[in-house]
């Protein structure tokens, strides 16, 4: 690539000049000091000593001696060498080659070259006046306002300004290093394209792409192909990547991830942007929250997960929130709702806007639902207002538990208790031997359903019920289910890919 990259300037460099210049000669102008030695130096070199000037076309020269051959055309210059090329371009050494029929100077020790505001500094130059190019290949340094780079060899096109940095890059800013393959600097704008692998190492972060553009002077970048963003709790990558350093802020497109290893924690999406203080991050399109444990993983999806950093006396802690078609998949618990918010404090998971829970054969419904966990795993279960939990017994008759708030117990990953609170009612089917024998009917204002394998297994009243066991057949279908009933199978995740699901 940076290969194609040189050609390229070469190209345009060479459509502009075009209408190059006939060849011309070089013309003495001053020598305090002209002498000959035909037979050390031949017939056709002079020597010249003390404030040495030539001109070629739009060059001047300078020197403190030379020995020039103007059958030739071209001059060795030798002490304070200094060629002066259209005003702005000076190129300084200890000594000059300079051709004039092919308008090459080769520049050697403490070579400096300046244009404006740059300033390149290397060991040994070749500068090609009719590219307007100089290449150094023994380490070149070049100076740019607050900007130094450093590379093991390189170009400078004059004319564009630009700087082709190859092999052990390396650009110094106040406030970052950037190491790189490749590089292009441009002074003018003040701009480095990268064109391999790079990375760029901050205070508080590290950057990483191999292509993209950084613009030094508004501190505005783009990073493509392999970038990542990596900052002190949280990495940050996607197909290409947008960053403001300034204000800490960054936009991310396609294959995005947001990475937190500390929480265990991995967002997805193809469209997110995040900021870094105070730490936090928004995805969409596809956007999926993924939470590692020790034994499975917590899988969600929603239209738009937002993530975010917040401080309270404990310390520092994730808040994560959903918005609209959120579903979530583990293999002990499943969930529905519209909007969703999990916090890492307090390791709450709550569930807004027609929040339903599966858990093995439990439906669970109610206004707000809030999911405590323990060592990653569901340890109970609060439901807030319109509590209503229901089993399916055979295709016609479901085991159900109402009321108006609830906590659902759970042991190993199955429910194991629940209590409820106020205006409790129940239906559920009563076996022996494996085949029902009743349809009990229950009301209490506060009860105690104990759970065996997902069936009732007894239930202990805290206040005076009402209970009958009806037989199989004496109670007419519609009086099977309590009201408000609603069976939501057909929506439940039963696998992570079903999350996509609406």
């Amino acid at each position: 690539m940076i290969r194609q990259l040189i050609i390229f300037l070469l190209v345009t460099i060479t459509f502009f000049t075009l209408n190059a210049q006939e060849v011309k000669k070089i013309e003495l102008i001053n020598a305090d000091e002209i002498d000959y030695d035909e037979e050390i130096l031949g017939r056709e070199i002079k020597r010249l000593k003390g404030n040495v000037a030539f001109k070629h076309d739009s060059a001047l020269l300078f020197c403190d001696s030379a020995y020039f051959n103007s059958i030739r055309n071209n001059v060795v210059m030798y002490g304070h060498v200094h060629i002066n090329i259209g005003d702005t371009i000076h190129l300084w050494g200890d000594s000059i080659r300079y051709y004039g029929n092919t308008r090459i100077a080769q520049v050697r020790n403490n070579v400096k070259l300046t244009n404006k505001t740059a300033i390149l500094t290397t060991d040994s130059m070749d500068y090609d006046r009719n590219l307007n190019m100089g290449y150094y290949f023994n380490w070149g340094k070049i100076k740019d306002g607050e900007n130094s780079l450093v590379s093991q060899w390189g170009y400078y096109f004059s004319m564009l300004k630009d700087f082709v940095a190859v092999k052990n890059v390396i650009l110094t800013n106040p406030q970052y290093h950037m190491y790189s393959d490749s590089l292009r600097y441009n002074t003018e704008s003040e701009i480095a394209s990268f064109y391999g692998p790079s990375k760029i190492v901050g205070d508080s972060n590290l950057i990483y792409c191999e292509n993209g553009w950084y613009n030094t002077k508004t501190e505005i970048s783009q990073f493509n192909k392999n970038a990542y963003l990596k900052s002190k709790a949280q990495t940050i990558k996607g197909d290409s990547l947008y960053y403001d350093r300034n204000k800490k802020f960054g936009k991310a497109y396609k294959n995005v991830q947001v990475i937190d290893t500390t929480s265990n924690i991995l967002l997805l999406g193809n469209y997110g942007y995040y900021y870094e203080s105070p730490e936090q991050a928004m995805l969409t399109d596809s956007a999926v929250f993924i939470n590692y444990g020790k034994t499975d993983t917590l899988f969600l999806h929603a239209d738009t997960l937002r993530s975010t950093s917040l401080t309270d006396s404990i310390g520092v802690y994730k808040l994560i929130r959903a918005y609209n078609n959120v579903k979530l998949f583990k293999p002990d618990i499943q969930g529905s709702c519209d909007s969703l918010t999990y916090s890492l404090r307090d390791s709450i998971i709550r569930l807004f806007e027609v929040p339903i829970l599966w858990s093995e054969v439990h439906q669970l419904t109610a206004e707000i639902i809030e999911i405590h966990t323990k060592n990653n795993q569901a340890d109970y279960i609060v439901l807030q207002t319109a509590a209503f939990v229901i089993s399916q017994e055979d295709t016609i008759r479901f085991n159900q538990i109402k009321g108006k708030n609830m906590i659902g117990y759970i042991k190993n990953n199955e429910l194991d208790r629940i209590e409820v609170d106020g205006n409790g009612q129940s239906i559920y089917f009563p076996k022996d031997n494996n085949e029902l024998i009743g349809a009990n009917t229950a009301e209490s204002s506060k009860m105690t359903i104990y759970m065996d394998k997902g069936q009732v297994s007894r239930i202990l009243f805290l206040t005076k019920p009402t209970a009958v066991l009806h037989p199989i057949e004496e109670l007419p279908a519609i009086e099977l289910l309590l009201p408000n009933f609603k069976w939501y199978k057909n929506i439940r995740p039963i696998k992570k890919e079903d999350i996509f699901n609406n």
